[in-house]
């Protein structure tokens, strides 16, 4: 019998699996794994690592995860793949002609996804819906679609529908909104001190219109005006009361990267918290065996229901007919018209 799924998403070191990753994914059995750049070498080398990562959890159905969100944030790069315009760039164009804006968010999100599918990859990390505010950290910056929830509402729906109709699952991020944060949560954790009035005018709007998506994570940040204490991630009162209450969100809810410097504690601890906070599943990325570790010793078996709504994503993603030249030209067409 193989041992039972956990819910977990992790990293690995290179281009293929070591011997101690092979035995480690086999024995855990991690219901995902992310990609970053030092996975990535050639599209055959990220078919074959993709196959193997399965092979070893045992899941033909496995999330495959990479953050491929287009200008700096981009695993996928030349000279294999394309390059791709930053969120600001379709913010730029909405400026100019929402509609014009719209259209080429959906192609830019299908022409990734078009790449993604190819390589065995399911889960795009896009689209970004933080709302940034002047001042603010530039983690997020020239990568999100405005400054204002509507435009980043309308493209991060669009390049939502270019994903899925790409065969590819999108996670709205990062989730209730990491805009106001004056620190980068890879390195600090971010206190947002706003009212509930200004977080739900300006700061949830774009969640709340994607509440409908499949997959979403969090953001390592603490609202005070909702928990003073622990970040979103960790906290069950941030979850239920505005993640599944005031957005709707009914998907599945994946933690931010669990070794980012905004958490806290064992790594034991830190995966405890997540899932008592209401995380559905736990992401770690650098693939570190010390820190992989604790996180997989003792960790529970995943919940049946969460696992079954797993199956049912990865069965229902079906890319619909593209034809990838003309989708290129009219991108580029659109993004000329808004310089």
């Amino acid at each position: 019998m193989p041992h039972p799924m956990k819910p977990l998403i992790l990293g690995a070191k290179g281009f293929t699996l070591s011997d101690f990753e092979t035995a480690f994914y086999r024995e855990h059995r991690p219901a995902g794994f992310i990609l970053f750049r030092r996975n990535i070498d050639s599209p055959d080398q990220v078919r074959a690592l993709v196959q193997a990562m399965k092979d070893a959890a045992q899941n033909p159905d496995a999330l495959i995860l990479i953050d491929q969100e287009g200008g700096r944030v981009a695993r996928l790069r030349p000279p294999h793949w394309p390059a791709y315009p930053r969120g600001a760039d379709y913010g730029r164009l909405w400026a100019h002609d929402p509609d014009m804006a719209g259209e080429a968010a959906f192609l830019g999100a299908r022409l990734i996804a078009d790449d993604l599918h190819a390589l065995g990859i399911n889960v795009d990390c896009l689209p970004v819906l933080d709302v940034p505010i002047p001042g603010a950290d530039s983690v997020i910056g020239d990568r999100a679609y405005g400054q204002q929830p509507t435009p980043v509402m309308a493209l991060g729906r669009a390049a939502s529908q270019g994903l899925v109709e790409g065969g590819v699952l999108p996670i709205i991020k990062h989730i209730p909104g990491h805009g106001r944060a004056m620190a980068d949560s890879h390195l600090a954790l971010p206190v947002v001190d706003a009212s509930r009035a200004e977080l739900e005018s300006h700061d949830f709007p774009p969640f709340r219109a994607l509440g409908d998506c499949a997959l979403a994570m969090t953001a390592h940040v603490i609202f005070t005006a909702y928990d003073a204490q622990k970040p979103a991630t960790t906290s069950r009162k941030v979850i239920s009361e505005v993640i599944r209450g005031q957005m709707g969100f009914s998907g599945l809810l994946m933690c931010d990267d669990l070794s980012m410097k905004a958490l806290s504690g064992s790594f034991q601890e830190r995966r405890d918290a997540v899932l008592a906070a209401g995380c559905d599943l736990v992401l770690h990325c650098n693939g570190e065996p010390e820190e992989m570790t604790p996180i997989a010793q003792g960790c529970p078996p995943i919940d049946l229901e969460v696992r079954e709504r797993l199956t049912r994503l990865v069965a229902s993603l079906r890319p619909t007919p593209f034809e990838r030249e003309k989708a290129q030209a009219r991108l580029a067409e659109l993004l000329a018209t808004g310089v």
